[in-house]
């Protein structure tokens, strides 16, 4: 039997792409098999998911039409070793390994001229609401790069960029919400200096991202617009906003993600 998906890896955003794929329907549980190293990574992919899960990369690729490359980027080397001599000619790969490139993965496979697509996910994938970027390598098709859309976004929303732009995803959105988490660490901390029990101030922080998260989503205005709706001439909120106009909260966000895009091209291969 021939597996049309094989994960390369069965780890949290594995999970979370597996969850999407069966949610809609794109592929069955008995369609997809995974590997990996990990007992319990494994155990949770046969027992919650119902996909067949093995140690052996190469038999994982062996076994399967379509490969979606999920380790850790300090594993590449030794996945695409396996994979090397495992993956038939032609073999579309989808690959989320971060700061890993078309042209690396194609030329480390090289004899097998792979169809690449790479994509750059985030952690809310893991609750359905994701945000990926995705690129084509030289030699993927139409069909799979419309393939890969479906994939990521069964999970949330899918984009096409350049690859050369990928960094710039990572920054916005792959980093992007450890910023919003930061944020809310910020505002549940101000609030205990003003006398909000912690537990407490962390409840309202939460939840107030989640329903500005929800009002973004469900709204049609745009993001000025829906601040400022929420900015009163001469209210609280406005007090708040020119704080942050005079700290250059504009500036400082602009720093934090040139940093991060920085690294990213440190980190590329």
């Amino acid at each position: 039997m021939e597996f049309q998906l094989a994960f390369i890896g069965a780890g949290n955003m594995a999970e979370a792409i597996a969850r999407g794929i069966l949610a809609s329907g794109i592929f069955t549980a008995p369609q997809m098999i995974a590997c990996d190293p990990n007992a319990a990574r494994r155990q949770v992919f046969q027992t919650q998911l119902a996909i067949r899960a093995i140690e052996s990369t190469s038999e994982a690729a062996t076994l399967a039409s379509r490969i979606l490359l999920a380790v850790k980027p300090q594993k590449i080397d030794e996945a695409l070793g396996e994979l090397q001599g495992a993956i038939k000619p032609h073999t579309p790969v989808l690959s989320i390994v971060a700061a890993i490139t078309t042209g690396f993965i194609e030329g480390q496979l090289i004899a097998k001229a792979p169809r690449l697509i790479r994509i750059m996910p985030n952690t809310p994938m893991l609750a359905g609401a994701g945000a990926s970027g995705l690129c084509a390598g030289k030699l993927a098709t139409p069909e799979d790069m419309a393939l890969a859309e479906r994939i990521f976004g069964s999970c949330g929303l899918a984009v096409r960029v350049e690859e050369r732009l990928m960094d710039a995803v990572t920054s916005l959105s792959g980093s992007g919400p450890a910023y919003v988490f930061y944020l809310a660490e910020a505002m549940a901390a101000a609030g205990v200096r003003q006398g909000l029990p912690p537990d407490i101030a962390a409840q309202l922080a939460r939840q107030t991202i989640i329903g500005a998260g929800a009002l973004l989503a469900q709204s049609t205005d745009d993001v000025p617009t829906l601040r400022q709706k929420v900015t009163s001439p001469g209210g609280f909120t406005q007090a708040a906003v020119q704080a942050f106009e005079q700290g250059d909260l504009e500036g400082l966000v602009a720093r934090a993600m040139d940093s991060a895009l920085q690294r990213g091209k440190e980190l590329s291969r």
